[in-house]
């Protein structure tokens, strides 16, 4: 049943109620600074919401969204996100998650022209380009899986390269990047084998990472 814009806001006061019902002062210590031990980076997707797939309180997980979950080095949102994150609020790890059934991912598989988003688009398509001869030996009906989970492989990589990561890492402190995948059919996380902890172990992490989607997806298509 859709709601409408007046029903939000009948919701939101039931939730507060309810919140505050169960947790008495759960909006008050909601009040303080914030100091989440985690950073989510995905999908602007609805169907993907971090704090509920996770488990976690409003307070507990520092989010970026955007379509497709793409990290590049030009989008000062994402990296302002992601310095916020690092240098201000201290979080230990960084998830990148993308998801199954991604349209963004599917764009791009496809080549699918949509407008002003083709741009954006554009960096899964350079994905795609990247992993051609992989992707061209998989099924049709695995083939956008297994690109949903090499782009996030590929931005664990952008997040890790950036100048927010190596200066962190140089300066010692304690942050890693991983890489999953959310299962909008099932609701369960993926966790993709791409953690990357310091620079030293990307290159061989990054390897080991790719060659296991394509022999998951690969070994999911035999009869």
């Amino acid at each position: 049943m859709t709601s409408s814009i007046k029903d939000l806001f009948t919701h939101n006061r039931a939730w507060a109620a309810q919140m505050e019902l169960e947790k008495p002062g759960f909006f008050t210590s909601l009040v303080k600074q914030q100091t989440p031990k985690y950073m989510w980076i995905g999908c602007s997707d609805s169907r993907v919401p971090a704090n509920q797939i996770t488990g976690l309180e409003p307070g507990e997980v520092f989010v970026h969204r955007n379509v497709a979950n793409i990290v590049v080095h030009s989008d000062l949102n994402a990296l302002s996100a992601i310095q916020f994150a690092v240098e201000r609020l201290k979080v230990k790890d960084i998830m990148v998650v993308g998801h199954y059934g991604c349209s963004g991912v599917q764009a791009a598989l496809e080549g699918a022209r949509i407008g002003l988003a083709d741009n954006w688009i554009r960096h899964i398509q350079d994905v795609r380009h990247r992993h051609r001869q992989m992707l061209d030996s998989l099924p049709d009906a695995v083939r956008a899986n297994a690109l949903c989970d090499i782009n996030v492989i590929e931005q664990v990589v952008n997040v890790s390269v950036s100048t927010v990561m190596v200066d962190a890492w140089a300066r010692g402190q304690d942050v890693t990047v991983h890489g999953w995948a959310f299962g909008v059919h099932d609701g369960l996380l993926q966790d993709l084998q791409m953690s990357v902890g310091k620079p030293a172990t990307m290159d061989g992490l990054y390897r080991k990472a790719i060659d296991r989607v394509w022999d998951i997806w690969a070994k999911k298509t035999e009869v």
